[in-house]
């Protein structure tokens, strides 16, 4: 299944369309994002956002290493963005929806906990909120047609200072005009 259908599959969720008739493996993935839309809405998917957090602009981290998500959450902490960290996809897809106009920067490794690696994750933000930076990151190469076009790829390990300049530009950088 091509990563863009699934986005445009997202894409068709989030604006609350009804899809009929699409493959099973698809309405799969719909119920999944439903139930863990519910779960976060109940705040049991993703942390509750602290006070660095509130902030008009968001980075969310989404890393299923929790040592490696904990460094990228505090070196971006140092930035004016508030911070969210997630372990998968899907809690990040949650996240997106629940305060996708906030977020500024999103920080995907591609190996990720649940279902959706980071590369349909960066499809689905580039399609549904495409005003957020992306940055992809991996130990693994990535071929570069795999990775959405307007995304950043920052190879494994990553320099602190390669990921402030990404935070700094998707900080400073005025929201483009939506097409």
């Amino acid at each position: 299944m091509p990563l863009d259908q699934i986005g445009q599959t997202l894409a068709s969720f989030y604006d609350a369309l009804v899809a009929e008739g699409i493959p099973e493996h698809l309405a799969s993935l719909v119920r999944q994002v439903r139930q863990s839309e519910t779960d976060y809405a109940a705040g049991s998917a993703a942390p509750a956002p602290q006070e660095s957090e509130r902030t008009n602009r968001l980075a969310l981290v989404v890393e299923d290493d929790p040592q490696v998500r904990a460094l990228a959450e505090a070196l971006l902490e140092e930035t004016e963005l508030g911070v969210i960290g997630c372990d998968s996809a899907e809690a990040a897809l949650n996240v997106l929806q629940a305060r996708g106009g906030e977020v500024a920067l999103v920080f995907a490794d591609v190996r990720l906990a649940g279902q959706m690696d980071g590369l349909q994750l960066a499809r689905a933000v580039s399609t549904l909120w495409p005003r957020a930076r992306l940055v992809i990151t991996s130990g693994q190469p990535v071929a570069r047609p795999e990775v959405p076009a307007e995304a950043v790829f920052i190879p494994k390990p990553w320099r602190a200072l390669d990921v402030l300049v990404e935070a700094e530009r998707a900080a400073c950088t005025p929201k483009p005009p939506l097409r």
